[in-house]
């Protein structure tokens, strides 16, 4: 059975650090793209980094650049977001998904089409 669990959310006061990790089972994700996303309350889900095991290449919105970074551990099959200088508007939902047809770029930016595989999400809150 396909399954990603994401874990380390939690409450971060503005400038902290947080490191969110993936944990996939059931697949291996060695040919996939990868990526996380977040969905504010109210607001659409938005990819914030992708990365391709294909190509090597990494893809991240604007709004992170500089402050977050993926990593992965294949022997733990897992994958990994540490997010630096937390902004307010960094809170939400942050998701993390897997597609092995996809490239880095519309891994994250393509919208109105589900991601293969495709955590249920851990919280994140920015706040003092």
């Amino acid at each position: 059975q396909v399954q990603l669990v994401e874990y380390g959310g939690g409450l971060v006061q503005p400038g902290g650090s947080l490191r969110l990790s993936c944990s996939a089972s059931g697949f291996t994700y060695s040919y996939y793209a990868i990526g996380w996303f977040r969905q504010a309350p109210g607001q659409g889900r938005e990819g914030v980094l992708c990365f391709s095991n294909v190509r090597e290449d990494t893809y991240f919105t604007e709004a992170v650049k500089e402050r977050f970074a993926i990593s992965r551990d294949g022997a733990k099959n897992t994958w990994y977001l540490q997010m630096n200088n937390l902004k307010p508007e960094d809170a939400g939902v942050y998701y993390c998904a897997a597609d092995p047809g996809l490239t880095v770029e519309t891994m994250c930016t393509l919208n109105g089409v589900n991601r293969r595989h495709c955590g249920k999400g851990t919280l994140v809150t920015v706040s003092s």
